[in-house]
């Protein structure tokens, strides 16, 4: 133990917290100091590192607090400052946050590329292309009664095909890189008592929806997070699929249909119970058919055998098929997100500023080889909308929503 005024930069010294009021012992840890330029912030940063228990944080804090100048970070102050200082880009910023709300393996090793600047590289390189391209257009606006290379607004015009072209591909992208940070959306449908809620709760293991033999008891659309092998997925539960009088109920069918023309897959629940010679309305192919209750009684298949990408017989109340339903799960949503290992646009401001870079560049692409001026101005504003993505151009506008979502303090 010892009594500190200045840690040593970079080492870590073992001391005690005091109450500045009442000099007791608040808790034992270690202290660390990073003076700037060279630390996260680019400032003088001090970290105090206890242990983690409420009481010991809130006294701390309590102490802290008490210190003339000192305060409570903003949510994302940390990151931001270091934004500012120009130790991260924008992007690795939003990555941060990315790797703090990280629940599933895939989630973490998106973020992690994000955080690294690997995405930031990208734009930057497609940036630094664009202002080349202008370079070179201004340069033959400029002295356009000097000999100018003719070959020049042609090059140009193919190399703005070609960044368009990249920037599409990787708006397609950008939707399996949205699923897997939001999380993959599974739809349970099919009529009421069928065994939805049942075989959800045994798929979560613990009773995320309510069960009961009354027909119609879910009437809203529930959502359950949990994981599948490397992904987040997010299963919803939904009123049973009939006609009804009932007001909120009739709401219920609704909203389940909606939720049937959003989720990314469909399960449709029919009991082993019920013998049936065609496949459920809306059943679409890709969609999986899964034979609940079958516990009770085995019956022929769905006749229309063609139009089934995959069906189960599965019991929630014995268990039967739930582990070989799982696995085969775990391959469909692997194979709907990949294993992916390039960094990806993963959310809205980004794809928004990719499109519109892609929209200029397509539109630079038609001007030339004949409107040199109209071109160079849309190369312009595609090289700003890239910058975007790293921070380089409109930066306040966009300051405030990138870390308003950040925790406390970080």
């Amino acid at each position: 133990m010892s009594t500190l005024t200045r840690p040593v930069p970079r080492q870590a010294h073992r001391v005690r917290f005091l109450d500045p009021e009442s000099g007791s012992v608040i808790d034992d840890g270690l202290v660390l100091g990073f003076p700037g330029p060279a630390s996260f912030t680019g400032e003088d940063v001090v970290e105090l590192h206890c242990h983690g228990g409420p009481a010991i944080l809130e006294a701390l804090l309590a102490a802290l607090a008490t210190r003339p100048g000192l305060r409570p970070a903003e949510p994302g102050e940390f990151t931001r400052r270091a934004f500012l200082a120009g130790k991260i880009d924008l992007s690795q910023a939003e990555g941060i946050a990315d790797l703090i709300e990280a629940e599933s393996p895939a989630q973490l090793a998106q973020a992690r590329r994000q955080a690294d600047g690997e995405l930031g590289r990208i734009h930057e390189a497609w940036r630094a292309e664009c202002l080349d391209l202008l370079a070179g257009l201004t340069a033959d606006i400029d002295f356009a009664d000097e000999a100018i290379d003719p070959g020049l607004a042609l090059h140009a015009r193919d190399q703005c095909l070609i960044l368009a072209a990249r920037l599409g591909e990787e708006l397609l992208d950008a939707g399996v890189a949205l699923r897997v940070k939001e999380g993959y959306r599974i739809a349970v449908l099919g009529p009421p008592n069928t065994g939805k809620s049942s075989f959800i709760n045994t798929l979560a293991k613990r009773p995320a929806v309510i069960v009961s033999e009354i027909p119609g008891t879910t009437r809203d659309v529930i959502e359950i997070r949990m994981r599948l092998g490397r992904h987040e997925v997010i299963f919803a539960d939904s009123a049973g699929l009939r006609e009804t009088e009932d007001e909120i109920e009739a709401e219920g069918v609704r909203r389940a249909r909606q939720l049937a023309c959003e989720a990314d897959l469909r399960l449709w629940a029919v009991p082993a119970t019920e013998p049936i010679d065609s496949l459920p309305e809306g059943f679409r192919t890709g969609d999986i058919c899964l034979r609940t209750k079958s516990d009770l009684v085995a019956i022929p298949a769905i006749t229309e055998r063609h139009a089934i990408s995959d069906e189960f017989r599965v019991s929630a109340k014995t268990g039967a098929g739930m582990a070989e339903f799982r696995m085969a799960l775990i391959a469909r949503v692997d194979a709907a997100l990949g294993n992916r290992t390039h960094p990806a646009l993963t959310n809205a401001r980004q794809v928004t500023a990719v499109r519109e870079a892609s929209a200029a560049l397509s539109r630079a692409a038609d001007q030339l080889p004949e409107h040199v001026e109209l071109a160079a101005e849309d190369l312009r504003g595609a090289a700003n909308a890239l910058g975007r993505i790293a921070g380089r151009m409109d930066v306040e506008e966009i300051l405030g929503a990138v870390f308003s979502r950040f925790c406390i303090g970080k």
